[in-house]
C-alpha cells in the first residue's frame, strides 16, 4: 500500500504540523512528523472546541486575566506538544522536534501606537521568558522592523528562533544576518539552530489580484520566490562548519485556490528542509495514492522566470503582504482573547 508522507520525507523533507491541538499531533506522528508550530487561531480552535474547559475554568479560579489565560493555554499546549516529540529531538541532536511558541502578536498591532524600541524589548523580554526551562522549543518571533532588530539579542542569549511572516529575500537575509551575529561567541556551534519560514500561497494570491501573468507563469510566484531563498540560505551555511541544519520552513502551503491539487506545494518543495503543512493538507496527502520525488531543484522555464522578474515589484510585495500580514497576524490573537472573555461567561457560576 501506498505511504505518500512517507514517500515525502524519504525525498529528505522534514515534516512538520501547522498545530498542536492534541490529536492532530498524535495522529502526524504517525505519519512521520517530527515537529509542529502553533499560533493564536490553532490555540482558539482548540479552546472553542471545549475540550480546555476544565482548565479554563481552573484559571478563572485562580483570578486569572482573560489575558493570562490566553497565554497560560498557549503554553500549556505546547509544552504538550514538545512532550511528544521529545523522543525525536534527543534522537536528531536537537536537528528536529521541535514546536513553535509565536509571541505576542499585538505587539505588532498598528492601532496600540507602540513604540518600535518598545516593542523590540518586549520581544526580548517575552522571547527569554518563554524559552525558559525548554529544551524543544522554538520562539517564533516575525520579521517585521521591531522583529528584526530584536533577533540578535535574543540568538545571543542562546534562544532557538524560528523568524516568522517573511515573503521576501531581504526580510531573510536581514533576519539570517542578525542571527548569525548574536549566535558567533555566545552560543556552542553543536547546539546553534535556527529556521526561516518563507510563506509561499499568500504570494499566488496577491499575484492573482495584483499582476497580469501569463498562464504560465500565474500560481507559480510563491514557489519560485521560495526555491531561491532556499537556495541561498543553502550556500550561506555550507561553510559554516555547524552540527545542525540551519532551515528554511515553507510555511502557508495551504492552496488557496481551489483549482489547485491539495499537495500543490508540497510536491513541489519535495526534497526541501521543512514543511509545515495545515492538518488538512497533510490528510489529503495521506489518503492520495501519490509518490514523491525530490522538486525542490525544479524551476520554470528561464522564459517565465523572465517573466516573473519583470512584473513583480518585491518591495511592493512586501509592502502589500507585511500590511496584510500583520493584520491576520493580531486579529487571532484578539479574537483568542474574546472567546477566553466568553468562556469567562460560560463557566462561572452564577452568583
Amino acid at each position: 500500500m501506498a505511504n505518500p508522507l512517507q514517500s515525502l520525507i524519504d525525498t529528505g523533507t522534514k515534516l512538520y504540523l501547522d498545530s498542536v491541538e492534541p490529536t492532530e499531533v498524535d495522529k502526524n506522528l504517525a505519519y512521520g512528523a517530527v515537529g509542529a508550530t502553533s499560533n493564536p487561531a490553532i490555540i482558539s480552535s482548540i479552546v472553542a472546541g471545549g475540550s480546555r474547559d476544565e482548565q479554563v475554568g481552573a484559571l478563572l479560579a485562580e483570578g486569572m486575566t482573560d489575558e493570562e489565560i490566553a497565554w497560560e493555554l498557549t503554553d500549556q499546549l505546547v509544552s504538550e506538544a514538545e512532550a511528544k516529540f521529545a523522543d525525536i529531538h534527543q534522537e536528531t541532536n536537537g536537528n528536529a522536534g521541535w514546536v513553535s511558541f509565536e509571541l505576542d502578536p499585538l505587539l505588532e498591532d498598528p492601532s496600540l501606537n507602540l513604540k518600535e524600541d518598545d516593542v523590540v524589548r518586549q520581544y526580548i523580554e517575552l522571547g527569554k521568558k518563554w524559552a525558559t526551562g525548554h529544551t524543544n522549543r522554538m520562539i517564533k518571533v516575525p520579521a517585521t522592523p521591531a522583529g528584526l532588530r530584536a533577533l540578535e539579542p535574543l540568538a545571543a542569549a542562546g534562544i532557538t528562533l524560528n523568524v516568522t511572516l517573511m515573503f521576501v529575500a531581504d526580510q531573510y537575509r536581514i533576519a539570517r544576518e542578525a542571527i548569525w551575529r548574536g549566535a558567533q561567541g555566545k552560543v556552542d556551534p553543536a547546539t546553534f539552530k535556527s529556521v526561516y519560514s518563507i510563506f509561499i500561497s499568500r504570494i499566488d494570491v496577491y499575484t492573482q489580484k495584483k499582476l497580469q501573468l501569463s498562464d504560465a507563469a500565474q500560481g507559480l510566484v510563491g514557489l519560485v520566490n521560495a526555491k531561491r531563498i532556499w537556495k541561498e540560505n543553502e550556500k550561506f551555511w555550507a561553510d559554516k562548519d555547524l552540527s545542525l541544519q540551519q532551515e528554511l520552513i515553507f510555511a502557508s502551503t495551504g492552496t488557496k485556490d481551489p483549482k489547485d491539487p491539495p499537495w500543490k506545494y508540497v510536491e513541489a518543495l519535495a526534497g526541501s528542509d521543512i514543511q509545515t503543512n495545515p492538518p488538512e493538507t497533510n490528510e489529503a496527502v495521506a489518503q492520495s495514492d501519490l509518490s514523491f520525488t525530490r522538486k525542490v531543484d525544479d524551476m520554470p522555464s528561464q522564459e517565465v522566470l523572465d517573466e516573473i522578474d519583470a512584473a513583480v515589484d518585491p518591495t511592493k510585495m512586501h509592502e502589500f503582504l507585511m500590511a496584510e500580514g500583520i493584520d491576520k497576524f493580531a486579529k487571532p490573537q484578539r479574537a483568542l482573547l474574546a472567546l477566553i472573555a466568553e468562556k469567562r461567561k460560560e463557566l462561572t457560576p452564577a452568583e
